[in-house]
């Protein structure tokens, strides 16, 4: 139930920058109007109903693929009047920025120098960081998941997929959250998956570990970084076809709900709307995009 004060006997807890608290409990119209004050003082200057993003300097990561869903949110991005730069791990990235006309990087997400080295980079040609979208990691042929039951996995694949797809979100929240609390406004949104924090199949353990372990980041960052104007959010994509699809992931998505897998599209949308001011009163949240197929409690059709 969404109400901006209740009745006599409750806790109205608005909590301002500062971190402070006020509460009333069953207090008189004097306390009540001095409540009504804090909350209107801890509310946005200026209601923030906009999806755009004009100025606002974002950063794209894992988007070297022409058909995946960082080279999707970027496009959006830009087209809602960011600033935009891309990077992975590959000079492809620069023919990606030459088709948006944006700023591509090459860098290993995984390797903390080099993502310090990024953020001088990206601050020296485009300014501070204000939205991040911590796609890195997701599969790809040039990186393909390891797929292999837990007796079977070697150390050195947990560690791979667990700095692949959790690592990169880390060192790249570190390295640009503190210009976002500096200028007191920020986004970052992480890419989680319905495996792991969902649901899981067999011989995904460390993906699923991984990206199990994206929420838990997005929402300790998310209490972190809240009295700092900085949002963070993490999206969980289901089946979405992509060149990198296997026949056996088209066909989970044909059986979703809805009857088809996800495009890259439909998880940008979703992305750049957590980006955006809209987002303004959302942090802390997984926001799964999978047609309804973690709902759905047996198969219908």
């Amino acid at each position: 139930m969404a109400r901006g004060l209740r009745h006599a006997g409750c806790d109205v807890r608005p909590v301002s920058r500062t971190g402070r608290a006020a509460a009333c409990a069953g207090a008189g119209p004097e306390a009540v109007r001095e409540v009504e004050v804090q909350v209107e003082a801890a509310e946005p200057q200026e209601a923030p109903v906009t999806l755009r993003l004009d100025g606002k300097v974002a950063l794209v990561t894992g988007a070297g693929s022409p058909d995946g869903i960082g080279y999707a949110t970027a496009r959006r991005l830009r087209d809602l009047g960011a600033r935009v730069a891309i990077v992975s791990t590959t000079r492809r990235i620069h023919e990606r920025a030459a088709e948006l006309s944006i700023t591509g990087f090459v860098a290993d997400l995984t390797d903390e120098a080099e993502v310090g080295a990024l953020a001088d980079a990206v601050s020296d040609q485009l300014g501070d960081v204000e939205v991040l979208v911590n796609n890195a990691g997701l599969t790809s042929r040039a990186s393909p998941e390891i797929l292999r039951p837990v007796s079977q996995l070697t150390y050195d694949e947990w560690k791979s997929e667990i700095d692949r797809n959790l690592s990169t979100a880390f060192l790249c929240s570190r390295a640009f959250q503190g210009g976002m609390a500096e200028q007191g406004w920020g986004r970052i949104v992480n890419l989680a998956a319905t495996a792991g924090p969902v649901n899981a199949l067999p011989t995904e353990a460390a993906y699923a570990a991984a990206k199990a372990g994206v929420v838990g980041l997005t929402r300790a960052l998310a209490m972190e970084l809240v009295a700092d104007g900085v949002n963070v959010n993490c999206v969980a994509p289901g089946t979405i076809y992509t060149a990198a699809s296997t026949v056996t992931e088209i066909k989970q998505g044909l059986g979703t709900p809805i009857g088809r897998p996800g495009t890259p599209d439909e998880v940008a949308a979703a992305i750049a709307f957590l980006c955006s001011p809209a987002a303004s009163y959302i942090t802390g949240q997984m926001l799964v995009v999978d047609g309804g197929n973690s709902v759905r409690e047996a198969e219908f059709r």
